[in-house]
């Protein structure tokens, strides 16, 4: 069985961590993939493995020997499902392996929202405790959290989990999820609407997936419901997002401020508004690419490449 990986860079960093995958074929492995050689580097193979590469309905159509897609990642939507499905190619995901680290990047973007951690450590290399008359000071106002209300917009795995490091740190956890269930243990908790969420939170922070309902649907006339001193995390996908909203939102000062791992597009463009935004933290989309979760992503497509090999393909997506 030929199996050609499209994009293994991004998950691998130059490091050969493919020996599980490879145990089950003839393994071929390309970096990156420009889209003109898509087709080339896939007409030959019994399975296909990407993480963004996309393998639209007239790739899918030039690839004879194709029977099964792994794609590298929970969102699929690089993939045209539809047809795949019409010419009864398999795909699958893997719906969990970053859940830990995700979370922890959402609370570390807070953290420097709170502290500025980065402009104290510039500020002291710089020289400026050396040569401040007191024996403390801060260039900005300094936040704790404990009492303050945590919105999460999206309570699924992530979701959950980031409320459970916010309860930790003495936050009330306010949720909107279109599926109501299993409210956590931890108190106090409460599920809202989206629009009342956006009203009471201190921090919202959002954790749903892209679809044609949420897409955009963060808009400026739901940020302009959030407190003056709210703050907004998105480690979800940037196209929840209105950015030229946010941008002008945040230049008004309202809300206070944001931390965004994620872009519309990406890499991010040159010309996009939140780059010169006030009050506005950038991370390249890293949230999910600790070593271990990496890891444990292509131990996962391994696991789908394996049962589909048995005949019983797992996390399929498109039956």
């Amino acid at each position: 069985m030929r199996i050609v990986v499209l994009d293994g860079f991004t998950i691998a960093q130059g490091q050969d961590l493919w020996a599980p995958l490879r145990a089950h074929g003839e393994l071929v492995v390309h970096d990156r993939t420009p889209a003109d050689r898509i087709v080339e580097r896939a007409r030959d193979a019994q399975v296909v493995v990407t993480n963004k590469t996309p393998l639209a309905r007239e790739t899918l159509g030039q690839c004879p020997a194709l029977r099964y897609v792994a794609v590298m990642a929970t969102g699929y939507n690089c993939v045209d499902v539809q047809a795949a499905r019409e010419r009864g190619i398999a795909v699958s995901n893997v719906p969990e392996y970053g859940t830990d680290s995700v979370a922890q990047l959402t609370i570390a973007l807070l953290l420097e929202l709170c502290h500025r951690v980065g402009d104290h450590d510039r500020a002291v290399k710089a020289g400026e405790w050396s040569a401040a008359p007191d024996w403390c000071f801060w260039k900005h106002p300094l936040v704790e959290l404990s009492g303050l209300k945590m919105g999460i917009v999206g309570y699924g795995r992530i979701g959950r989990k980031v409320g459970e490091i916010a309860h930790a740190l003495g936050m009330e956890v306010l949720a909107a999820s279109r599926s109501r269930r299993d409210a956590p243990a931890a108190k106090p908790f409460a599920w809202k609407s989206v629009p009342e969420l956006f009203e009471e939170a201190d921090v919202v922070s959002l954790h749903c997936p892209e679809t044609p309902e949420t897409r955009g649907f963060v808009t400026p006339a739901l940020l302009g419901r959030m407190k003056k001193t709210a703050w907004l995390l998105n480690t979800s996908r940037g196209s929840l997002i209105d950015e030229a909203g946010l941008a002008a939102a945040l230049n008004e000062g309202r809300p206070a401020g944001a931390a965004l791992d994620v872009a519309a597009v990406e890499p991010i463009r040159p010309d996009n508004p939140l780059l010169r935004a006030k009050n506005c933290l950038l991370t390249p989309h890293l949230a999910w690419a600790t070593e271990a979760a990496r890891k444990r992503l292509i131990e996962e497509t391994t696991r789908n490449v394996a049962a589909y090999r048995e005949g019983q393909p797992r996390n399929v997506v498109n039956r």
